[in-house]
């Protein structure tokens, strides 16, 4: 046991250690040549000690002299390194994600917190690595001013992960949509609301007004909020609902424990509130004798087999254009949608003034190309085009309360770039009209994410 010890106190062991260490995680695994530059400063902390000798040696005498300077110095020290840790494990290990909306209604419930992996479908580099630590966007104080700096730009880079994402996977990732941002209002997604101006004032006028009315900013992918929905299809699938269930290439979705529905309840008499806690449902309006409710199929069943129950009904949206991609004549709804093709990368297909909405936020947004249509000519960078060949693999997100659940219904693919992580498992989870301890959750620590 001596004898390794005395090894691992070689200097040249620790050198050619963390050497190694240092090139697989960062060069290799990041695929960043310029990282190898660090290797000449591992080399001078281990062997040649210049650093030491010329400035850190300084440092250790003040220390020697001053009490306080050393106390304020380790305090410091401690901070930066803490900073440093933690910063490396949430770019590439995990991060904490609380659910705030019932949109996974009742798979998971406001107030869970969750361990996010970002190992299992591989960390992405940032896109903006200039930002102040252990925020996201926004400074902490400020509902306005940003918390980082656009001075440095990175490319799209993912590293390797342990495996793809899987239909059925409950993903974190950045809101496609959220590249755009009214400051004053940052709850509403912006396109939604550009519509309604322009079907006021017409489509020039109305984007002007919305300007006026709002200070409207960009934002980079790495810095759009955070959304959490169940991947049901992957690149390569195509997906249909039908009157609410979900088909993928021709087969209904694997059943989800605790997807929910919009039913209509009708009784002859008032629902207590105490059948409703009981039966567990947390979202519904109306009394006396109608009801519009959130239910698992199982719920919506007990329902039915009660006495002053007369109905229960699954309530079916009618087509509008609320629904991506927001057609001009109402084709789909949110319970009767598609079949749409979820784009593959390397995959062409082809491009006709038809079949354009379905793509045109891919190639314009996602993929950052130019493209115009005159008539039945589109053209993408200038060159007439009639086939497109994706750069990125995409995703269709869905939450599993279906009738309240902004995803990708409403705003369509998401790219493979905007993916955060695969949601693990539950480690608290607080029931935010309680105090504590009773607002705890115990049934849901730990549990895992299904």
């Amino acid at each position: 046991m001596e004898k390794l010890r005395e090894i691992l106190r070689n200097k040249w062991v620790g050198f050619g250690l963390t050497a190694t260490l240092y090139v697989l995680w960062f060069v290799v695994w990041t695929g960043n040549l310029w990282l190898l530059l660090g290797l000449p400063l591992i080399y001078d902390f281990y062997i040649s000690r210049l650093f030491y000798r010329h400035v850190w040696s300084r440092n250790a005498k003040l220390c020697e002299r001053s009490k306080l300077y050393k106390t304020a110095y380790e305090w410091v020290n401690a901070v930066i390194f803490a900073t440093i840790v933690a910063t490396l494990v949430h770019l590439f290990v995990f991060q904490m994600y609380v659910i705030p909306t019932s949109s996974m209604e009742r798979s998971l419930l406001v107030g869970d917190y969750l361990y996010v992996s970002k190992v299992t479908y591989g960390p992405q580099m940032p896109n903006t690595p200039l930002s102040f630590p252990f925020v996201h966007h926004t400074m902490p104080f400020s509902q306005t001013k940003k918390s980082f700096s656009e001075a440095i730009r990175w490319d799209y880079h993912r590293l390797k992960g342990l495996r793809k994402i899987k239909r059925n996977d409950v993903v974190v990732f950045n809101f496609p949509a959220g590249d755009t941002v009214l400051l004053e209002n940052q709850a509403v997604t912006y396109y939604d609301v550009l519509r309604s101006y322009e079907a006021s004032f017409g489509k020039e006028e109305g984007r002007s007004k919305l300007n006026d009315a709002y200070t409207v900013i960009s934002r980079p992918v790495d810095k759009r909020e955070n959304y959490i929905k169940r991947c049901v299809a992957i690149p390569g699938d195509t997906l249909a609902v039908r009157n609410g269930d979900v088909w993928v290439n021709g087969e209904p979705q694997e059943k989800v424990p605790g997807t929910q529905h919009q039913y209509l309840v009708q009784t002859t008499s008032p629902l207590t509130p105490y059948a409703i806690e009981r039966l567990g449902i947390r979202e519904y309006s109306g009394n006396r004798v109608g009801y519009d409710m959130f239910l698992t199929e199982e719920t919506a069943e007990k329902l039915r087999n009660m006495d002053n129950v007369t109905m229960v009904r699954r309530y079916i949206c009618p087509p509008n254009n609320d629904v991506f991609p927001q057609w001009e004549t109402p084709r789909w709804s949110q319970d009767n949608y598609g079949p749409i093709w979820i784009p593959q990368k390397g995959t062409t297909v082809a491009l006709t003034t038809k079949n354009l909405p379905l793509y045109r936020r891919i190639i314009e947004v996602y993929e950052g190309h130019t493209l115009e249509v005159d008539g039945e000519t589109i053209r993408i960078d200038g060159a007439p085009a009639t086939e497109y060949t994706f750069g990125m693999d995409y995703y269709w997100m869905m939450g599993d309360n279906r009738h309240n659940s902004a995803d990708s219904r409403f705003w369509g693919f998401v790219p493979e770039d905007h993916i955060v992580g695969k949601a693990s498992f539950v480690w608290l989870s607080l029931e935010a009209n309680k105090s504590f301890p009773a607002n705890i959750r115990w049934r849901r620590l730990f549990r895992k994410v299904r």
